[in-house]
């Protein structure tokens, strides 16, 4: 027992260590008979925990020199050597500033938690021996039996063992795991879903073996293994028994055993943890005041050296450190968070952006800043529904306003005699030429019986499904397919008058506008493969027993097994530049003996050993030839709304845009064409798919030999040219107007925008709306998360999330570009009113023989930077230069922010000098004018500093609003109201005579009207582009 205890104790331990994963054995309902520890079935989105919070947020903080230098600074006032005021002035500033930042991430981390909380407790069946009991998400355990509804979520990895699905299969919708838009056929385990009910699950004894937790969504091995029969059953288990996480079950009712939980589901594995993001624009303020510091460091050592270092210098240089300490404010930061807090809050209060949500408020700069978007395709650019666009039958097209005609063709066919018509067709074919209407019916006919379409009837609770079944009710009927653009088809088809009603292995029921039934045998079917880009389907009509060989495939395959014609390709290429997906349809008529011939070399060919699939294929191309073209159709994804003039305004914003979806490379052109993501007259470079370097080498030479072309790659060909060719392929990359990753998995979508920071060293912003686009929202330097129909999981995880596409343009070109530039006036004016403030002192100490002595004490040094100026230099989060319709309708003005110019250190320099300049005159001014009374020299320099710096103010703000005007005049009255408390500083009775008025109005104006003067010269001869098209 005792050593058995201790085993258990170790496996703990290594448990709590986060082991290597292994594989593991799963008995079917049975959690408590596990052979090792599995987490719990959480989704975490948090960055602490109830115990790192603390640490994590102020070790964040303090990591910045900026936040470190005044903590120093603050614990050096406990030093009664070196102190130079009350404690007050140093340690409530700081506090304050911990104080905001605490509560803003806590905020944010409640959020987080609110919204963890609220998919962890989504409720779920699970099967017991008491019956069905409901489980909660995070309760899920390894083994239980978990029963999903149709359009409910995947809660964990599971296999599928029962559905109620009368084929005996199910349809995933796995769009938010790997972004493709296609539906997956998934089988559950024979053996279970033979079993006659659901509870008989939990009467067997029954295993899965699987292999360990892994990120590769594509691929399963594992095994199944029942031991209570006679003799033991064991099937081998693959990716087309399992159901993963975070798809959406889209037919029947499943039954599943969970296999993996939490932190080792295949989507959480494929998503990357968390980090803390902070702003380009902070890490360069964090540079200036580095700079800053440098400075002060060197006036304190020219004030000892100036004093020959006598005595104690060392604490003497100290002593100047702390005094001049306020060189660096620390009420940039306060200033700084609050003005993140107020752009956050703009952004969430703009109709014109409804929806919008700021879930990270300490990055609204970085908006204004992007040079590389990278956009998911399905769910974000288009909303992943197909609409069937045009039929063309080579003389005469059918678009969306002429279906009508169609209908009324099919209609005459089918009214003129109750004979189907093609025993008419058959006699009349040869001699003379088709009658349009039987081309059309032609047409329409193939549509309606080439695909893997299934109908299925539900009941709709006034009509049960048996008998909705029976008389194929059209309120009931819901198409099945694994490919929405075969949807399409068919509900188009239903549309103009044929309708398919019911489909099993081996019958196809179509019905006639009249309602008559045609019956078709199902002879044979070719299903669609990458490879072969086409499907193929041979019926037999039961009323005439007549054999068809119908097919349909992409041009480039179909171009060659049709008979000769001369409008095929132009007329693809064309309805290819609409960015519609082309299909083409083809027919050939069989008799008997061409149809029994074609079998038995079919049958032969299906039972060789060697070279099968080829034999197989050369089988079928024997049939493959001179096809009767009958028509193109044209179906398109339909986009978002406004996602053409989005783009185009960021492309002419300066802002290269990458789609990087895992859809099929055909899909990705084809929406990227409509898209107008790659204008009309760009070429499109498709990268061949390489496996090796040599091939890589070869198509990257291709590839440079082409100008201003648009890039499409799979994502095999671009791990290959990352893993031999990363600096040369980026390179190239970076140069193409827009560039298209499709087939991406979701870790190499993170990859990419990696790629592209350590390369260009540009700003990249990353859009997405699925579980798939996660990675690489968290990887940007400014994650966009668009709420999707599909699940919230990628707007959880942004930065920002949006209702639509279309809101990124305004969020871009208006609120991004105005945060930044506010804060860079804002974070330039902070440190300018604290620079002036330090020159004053400066001359103070050295007219005063380098004494360390403040100028200011007590309450007039934390009034400068609060209840006197703070409102008015706060009020320029409200400036604009120009109005938010300008902005969106001249996308360029965003191109000159990429330079960074607002914040630069030639602008930073142009502060530094305008704040000596102003400090020295308010100085030398307050001693030459107040000779006689140096005890004023306080009241006078703080007076005249206090209405520079309101005048400085108003110097600076571009478009007025009425809260700057009541700033301005709310600080002035707060200032002249506490001159009656500040009696220890100041002599009232002397601020009342008019000497000091018109001194302090002369020495107010030689520090402020030049730089008017400056101001409008400037204006004047060398206007910014934004005042041109504001005059």
């Amino acid at each position: 027992m005792d050593s058995k205890h201790r085993s258990g104790c170790c496996e703990c331990l290594r448990c709590c260590g986060r082991r290597d994963p292994r594989p593991r054995t799963v008995w079917l309902g049975h959690p408590e008979k596990r052979d090792q520890r599995y987490p719990r079935n959480v989704i975490n989105n948090q960055k602490y925990n109830f115990f790192t919070f603390l640490p994590g947020v102020l070790f964040n903080q303090f990591k910045y020199f900026f936040n470190l230098y005044f903590l120093l600074l603050a614990c050096s006032q406990f030093v009664v050597e070196m102190r130079l005021g009350a404690l007050y002035t140093y340690w409530v500033p700081l506090g304050f500033v911990l104080a905001v930042t605490v509560i803003r991430e806590a905020a944010e981390e409640i959020r987080c938690y609110m919204r963890d909380k609220e998919v962890n407790s989504q409720i779920y069946s699970k099967l017991t021996v008491r019956g069905t009991v409901k489980v909660k998400s995070s309760n899920i355990q390894v083994g239980d039996l978990i029963i999903v509804e149709k359009n409910q979520r995947v809660p964990a990895d599971m296999i599928f063992l029962r559905t109620s699905e009368k084929n005996g299969s199910c349809f995933l919708r796995t769009d938010q795991l790997d972004g493709e838009t296609d539906w997956k056929l998934r089988l559950p385990v024979t053996c279970t879903q033979r079993l006659p009910t659901a509870s008989d699950l939990l009467q067997i004894r029954s295993y899965v073996y699987a292999e360990e937790p892994n990120i590769d969504i594509h691929n399963f091995v594992g095994t199944f293994t029942r031991e209570d029969s006679d003799p033991p059953v064991n099937e081998s288990l693959s990716i087309e028994n399992t159901l993963w996480a975070s798809t959406v079950i889209a037919s029947g009712t499943v039954v599943g055993v969970v296999l993996y939980t939490g932190r080792e589901l295949r989507s959480v594995m494929n998503t990357s943890n968390p980090r803390s993001k902070i702003g380009l624009f902070d890490l360069e303020v964090n540079c200036l005041t580095k700079i800053l510091f440098g400075a002060l460091v060197v006036v304190s050592l020219v004030m000892v050296a100036l004093q020959h270092f006598a005595g104690r210098w060392y604490l003497q240089i100290i002593r100047f450190l702390l005094l001049f300490s306020n060189i660096i404010p620390i009420s940039l930061r306060v200033n700084l968070d609050m003005g993140k807090i107020v752009y956050s809050w703009v952004i969430r209060r703009d109709s014109k952006i409804p929806g919008t949500v700021v879930r990270s408020s300490t990055i609204p700069e970085q908006l204004g800043r992007i040079s590389y978007l990278l956009t998911d395709k399905t769910g974000t650019l288009t909303q992943n529904e197909m609409v069937f666009k045009r039929l063309h039958l080579g003389t005469v097209a059918y678009g969306l306003d002429s279906m009508d005609e169609v209908q009324s063709h099919i209609f005459s066919i089918y009214t003129q005699s109750q004979d189907p018509p093609a025993v008419k067709g058959l006699t009349l074919a040869t001699k003379v030429r088709k009658t349009m209407s039987s081309r059309v019916h032609e047409a329409v006919k193939a549509i309606a019986l080439c695909h893997n379409v299934t109908p299925v009837y539900e009941s709709n609770g006034v009509t049960d499904q048996a008998e909705a079944e029976r008389h194929y009710e059209d309120s009931c009927r819901v198409y099945q397919a694994s490919s929405p653009d075969e949807v399409a088809l068919v509900q188009w088809t239903e549309s103009v008058g044929l309708t398919l009603v019911g489909r099993d292995q081996s019958s196809v029921q179509l019905r006639t506008p009249g309602g008559h039934i045609l019956n078709f045998t199902i002879l044979q079917i070719f299903p669609f493969t990458y490879e072969s880009k086409r499907m193929g389907i041979i019926v037999r009509d039961e009323s005439t027993g007549e054999i068809t060989f119908y097919m349909k495939g992409a041009d480039v395959v179909m171009a060659g097994i049709v008979q000769y014609n001369d409008w095929l390709e132009e007329e693809c290429g064309n309805m290819a530049r609409e960015g519609l997906r082309v299909l083409v349809v083809a027919k050939k008529s069989l008799t008997e003996e061409q149809y029994q011939d074609f079998e038995a070399r079919y049958v032969q060919a299906k039972l060789s050993v060697h070279d099968r699939s080829l034999k197989v294929a050369t089988v079928i191309e024997s049939l493959e030839m001179e096809m009767e073209l009958l028509c193109l159709t044209g179906v398109e994804d339909q986009l978002q709304t406004d996602v053409r003039p989005t783009l185009e305004t960021l492309r002419n914003a300066g802002i290269k845009v990458w789609m990087l979806t895992g859809d099929k490379l055909e899909t990705a052109t084809c929406t990227a064409k409509n898209a107008h993501l790659v204008t009309r007259t760009q070429d499109i470079h498709i990268f061949r798919l390489v496996t090796n370097r040599g091939e890589a080498h070869l198509e990257l030479n291709a590839f440079r030999r082409k100008h201003d072309c648009a890039l499409v790659i799979s994502g095999d060909s671009l791990e290959v040219c990352l893993k031999y060719y990363e600096y040369e392929f980026m390179e190239l990359a970076c140069q193409c107007p827009a560039v298209v990753c499709c087939r991406c998995a979701p870790t190499q979508k993170a990859q990419i925008v990696r790629l592209l920071q350590e390369r260009t060293g540009k700003l990249t912003c990353a859009v997405g709306d699925g579980g798939n686009d996660v990675s690489m929202i968290q990887e940007a330097d400014c994650g966009v998360g668009v709420e999707g129909k599909e699940g919230k999981q990628a707007s959880l995880a942004a930065d920002f999330s949006i209702t639509q596409f279309k809101h990124l343009g305004r969020l871009l070109m208006v609120h991004g570009r105005n945060s930044y530039k506010r804060s860079a006036a804002l974070s330039q004016f902070v440190i300018h009113r604290s620079l002036c403030i330090s020159t004053m002192q400066a001359v103070f100490s050295s007219v005063f023989y380098f004494a360390s002595v403040p100028l200011y004490q007590g309450f007039l040094i934390i009034g400068y930077s609060t209840i006197y100026t703070m409102f008015p230099v706060f009020s320029l989060v409200l400036d604009k230069d120009v109005k938010s319709e300008v902005a969106m309708l001249y996308p360029e003005l965003y191109k000159d922010l990429l330079k960074g110019r607002p914040l630069s250190y030639k602008t930073f320099l142009i502060w530094v000098l305008i704040s000596i300049y102003q400090g020295s005159i308010i100085m030398y001014g307050a001693l030459l004018l107040f000779e006689s009374e140096f005890v004023h020299i306080v009241a006078i320099s703080f007076t005249s500093l206090i209405l520079t710096e309101l005048l400085m103010v108003a110097l600076t703000i571009q478009t007025w609003h009425w809260l700057m005007i009541v700033a301005e005049l709310l600080s002035l009255s707060c200032y002249i109201a506490s001159l009656v408390f500040l009696h220890e500083f100041i002599d009232v009775y002397f601020i009342a005579t008019l000497s000091f008025l018109w001194k302090v109005t002369v020495i107010t104006l030689v520090s402020c009207l030049p730089l008017y003067v400056l101001k409008y010269l400037r204006r004047r001869f060398s206007p910014p582009s934004y005042s041109k098209l504001t005059s």
